[in-house]
């Protein structure tokens, strides 16, 4: 499974570092939605704003983090946020159906499977906290977390 994360990780890594910096640099067109609609004033006053600027600098940021072990975390989170506004933005103005087009699927997914591997939402919700190897939680007091080193199986106590 640790190969399926890192090649998940990094897929999606690239994915929002290659559609965050062509916002910027715009080496593949993006077709604007239908001028009049809903969903072209929502992104017009987005980018006059100034805040889709700052969403694509997550992305990037974020994609970066995911391809680095050590900030992996720290791109989960950044990315699954800017995943779940992508997701409220396609099903806001196109419906439920449109959560379908690969990309934004693959996103979704990708970001699900990587909280799941990383064992977030156990760890960020107190539910234990986070092992030193970055594999899980420790949950139980003598299980890895213990003071006690002849007890401690994954070699780090709570503060990890």
């Amino acid at each position: 499974m640790k190969t399926a994360t890192t090649v998940v990780a990094s897929l999606l890594g690239l994915m929002f570092i290659v559609f965050g910096l062509n916002f910027w640099l715009k080496f593949a067109p993006v077709p604007p939605p239908p001028e009049g609609t809903p969903a072209a004033a929502f992104l017009g006053a987005m980018f006059t704003s100034g805040y889709l600027a700052t969403v694509k600098a997550v992305e990037v940021l974020g994609g970066i983090a995911l391809l680095i072990p050590r900030f992996r975390r720290l791109g989960i989170i950044l990315i699954a946020a800017v995943v779940f506004n992508i997701a409220t933005f396609h099903v806001a103005f196109f419906g439920w159906g449109s959560l379908l087009d690969a990309k934004v699927l693959f996103a979704i997914v990708a970001s699900l499977f990587l909280v799941r591997m990383h064992a977030l939402c156990s760890c960020l919700c107190g539910c234990g906290t986070c092992n030193c190897e970055g594999t899980g939680c420790c949950n139980s007091g003598a299980s890895c977390c213990s003071t006690d080193k002849a007890e401690s199986k994954g070699g780090c106590c709570g503060g990890n």
